[in-house]
């Protein structure tokens, strides 16, 4: 007599399933901030059971940064033809304008929060800030070889430096976070950061 198959553990994650998921949590965090995403609300909004989102995600908060998340990935990346400083001032732009969506400013709660959630700390660390580290990194290790700042900063100060501001604006929310902002915060780095130039000996008088 043939041996009978135990059932696996919990349905297969169904990517169509997860899509409605993230699209219905995006949604709610537009219309009504971080307060309207809840595992009931999303649940509803997607047309799924709240144990079907319980199999990825363990709270409420997860689900909403991982929208968040996967909106910002959707950005197209920065030309390569550009010189890196041209492609981090405009990555720099597009981070800034996507953060001060409501959106965004509900990932500034989340940021808050996360201090005592520790999986939505990972989560926020590995795919957030880690990934606009990163993006920063190879776009100052360019500039580099371009010769637009020195080859013998440190990289890892330097992108504290670009990005802590944004964060800082962020959480306080004491300032804006615009455009403008951004250029100007740049720009003060880059002054410091910026590759000395050999000075013209001036022609004795």
């Amino acid at each position: 007599m043939a041996q009978e198959k135990k059932p696996s553990r919990g349905r297969p994650r169904d990517p169509a399933t997860r899509r409605r998921i993230l699209a219905a949590a995006a949604k709610l965090l537009d219309e009504g901030g971080l307060g309207a995403v809840t595992m009931e609300a999303i649940a509803a909004r997607a047309g799924v059971g709240r144990p079907t989102i319980y199999r990825e995600w363990p709270n409420a908060h997860a689900v909403a940064m991982s929208a968040f998340l996967e909106r910002d990935r959707t950005t197209p990346p920065s030309r390569n033809s550009r010189r890196a400083l041209a492609a981090l001032r405009s990555r720099l732009r597009e981070l800034a304008e996507t953060l001060t969506t409501r959106a965004g400013r509900s990932t500034a709660m989340m940021i808050a929060a996360a201090q005592s959630d520790s999986e939505l700390a990972k989560v926020i660390r590995t795919h957030f800030v880690m990934k606009s580290r990163e993006e920063g990194r190879a776009l100052l290790a360019r500039a580099a070889a371009e010769g637009d700042i020195r080859r013998n900063i440190d990289i890892e100060a330097a992108l504290d430096l670009i990005y802590a501001p944004f964060y800082f604006r962020l959480l306080i929310g004491h300032a804006p976070l615009t455009s403008r902002d951004t250029d100007a915060i740049l720009d003060l780095a880059l002054k410091g950061l910026a590759a000395r130039r050999p000075q013209r000996a001036h022609p004795a008088e």
